[in-house]
Parts: structure tokens; sequence; C-alpha cells
């Protein structure tokens, strides 16, 4: 995730990064130049014979609608950005508190604190991971290599996980450790773990529905191409700027939905799931220390 200082907005403006829409469209913004100063170059010419005159009604009406659809799309995709960002700092709450729990419940010189500081950061990097696609054995800390390689055998490593600290929360129960009512209380933060996976991958697992991001797409390449046949007359050869600008609007807020409506992967403007899991990963350590 990229860091910033909204209030000097006069440099943003000037400033580039390799995510940058403008970045991922140049090519395809001189392409269009090149179309839209063809037509313009043939209208000026040619337009007698062709017996064509242009007009902006039929663009000034789509414009509106291609609006609604923009500004609902780019919505929707930030309620899905700003839900994964909840869920993680749901994760972080969840953590800290299970973490505090165990250190008032777990005596100190009990050997299964340090079980519990290994694994709840390990739960976090696992599911930092498998929201990406692939969980990074490496990432995971386990003195006993042999349950490691378990683990990391799992088709959904979090799960395995969660379940191992489910165990031996019952076997502490059992050895009478800790009492029923705490088990309870223990179980609880447990519990929010599965829940908060589960809702990321509901996010993640549930994109947009196909046919509405065909449409869109097809929508502004029909009104990008034809624009050009209705500005000529009153913008001539200013015509070709205007359009790319326009397309670099347009193309730029569905390229900026797509890449934040799954907030967990790497990009420039997806949740800082890295900094999240180190800052839990201390925070733990440093409470069941």
């Amino acid at each position: 995730m990229v860091k910033y200082n909204p209030k000097s907005w006069f440099s943003l403006i000037f400033k580039f990064h390799k995510s940058d829409t403008f970045q991922q469209m140049k090519w395809v913004l001189l392409a269009l130049a090149v179309y839209a100063l063809g037509i313009t170059y043939i209208e000026l010419h040619y337009q007698e014979q062709l017996g064509f005159k242009s007009t902006t009604t039929i663009h000034s009406l789509l414009g509106f609608v291609i609006g609604l659809l923009l500004v609902f799309r780019t919505n929707t995709a930030y309620d899905r950005w700003w839900e994964g960002r909840k869920q993680w700092g749901a994760l972080v709450n969840n953590s800290r508190n299970l973490a505090i729990k165990l250190n008032a419940t777990l005596p100190d010189d009990h050997p299964d604190r340090s079980f519990f500081k290994e694994m709840i950061p390990n739960y976090v990097y696992a599911m930092k991971e498998h929201l990406r696609g692939k969980v990074k054995p490496e990432e995971l800390e386990l003195e006993d290599e042999n349950a490691l390689a378990g683990m990391v055998a799992k088709d959904h490593i979090p799960n395995a996980l969660a379940q191992e600290m489910y165990k031996r929360l019952h076997a502490i129960y059992k050895a009478d450790t800790i009492t029923g009512d705490q088990l309870i209380t223990l179980d609880k933060e447990m519990k929010s773990f599965t829940d908060i996976i589960g809702a990321c991958e509901r996010i993640k697992n549930t994109p947009i529905p196909y046919s509405y991001g065909l449409f869109i797409k097809k929508f502004i390449f029909v009104y990008i191409v034809t624009m050009p046949l209705g500005l000529v007359t009153d913008f001539r050869y200013w015509s070709v700027p205007i359009v790319c600008f326009v397309l670099y609007v347009f193309a730029s807020l569905e390229l900026i939905a797509e890449e934040i409506e799954d907030p967990f992967g790497r990009d420039a403007n997806d949740l800082p799931t890295d900094e999240l899991s180190g800052k839990i990963k201390a925070n733990v350590q440093e409470i069941l220390s």
C-alpha cells in the first residue's frame, strides 16, 4: 500500500508510480490518438463526399449513463476494500485479546505460552498468504519441523493451525489449568479467527459478475471510438486530446475499481497486510513473553 500525505495535493498531481493508470494505458492512449487523428482528418477533408454531419447529442446522453455505471462500479469496489480493512482490523484486535487472555490465564512458567506465542502469528501470516494464493512456509515458525511439514501439506493451512490451537486449549482445560468459563472466553476469540478468514474469502472469491464487468468495458470502448465523430465539427483537431483524456478518465476508474476489489494482493492500493501481520506478531510476542 502506498503511503502519502493527502494534504500535499499539488505535488500528487505530478507524481507517477509504477501502478499509475497512465503507465498502464500509455500505449492504448497512443493508439487512440492515432485513430482519432485519422478520423478527424477524414471528416475535415472529406466531409462533403461522405455527407455526414457530426453531433454530440448521443454522446451527451450516453455520458450520463456511463457516469452512473462507473460511480456504482467504483463504490462497489471500495466497499469491498473497506470491508477487507475492517476484517483485518478485527484480526488485529482479536489476536491481541486472545494473547491478553492467555497471558492472564496461563501461569508464567506454563510451556504452552510459547506455543501460542508462535501459533497466533503463524495463523495471521498463513491467512495473509492464503488470501494471495499460496502460503509461504518460511514465514511460519514452529519448533517441530515434522509438524511444520504436516501443516504445509494441508490444502487450507490456516484451518490446520486453528485446529492445533483448539486442540491445545482443550488439552489445557482437561489438565485443569483453566476452568470451563475461561475455556468459553478463549473459545470466543478463537472462533473469531475462522469468522474473519471466512469473510475475507467471501470478498476474494466473489468478484463483480462477469456480464456486468464485460458490459462496462464494451460500453466504454464503443463510446470512445465513436466520440471523434461527434467532436470534429466543434473542436476540429482538438478532438484528439479531448478523446484521449476522456478515455483516460473512464478507463482509469475501471482499472482502479478492478485493483481494489481484491484488496489482499500486492498491488500498490491493496491493504498493508504484510505490515499488519508484523504488527500482530510483535504485539503477541510482547504480551506472552
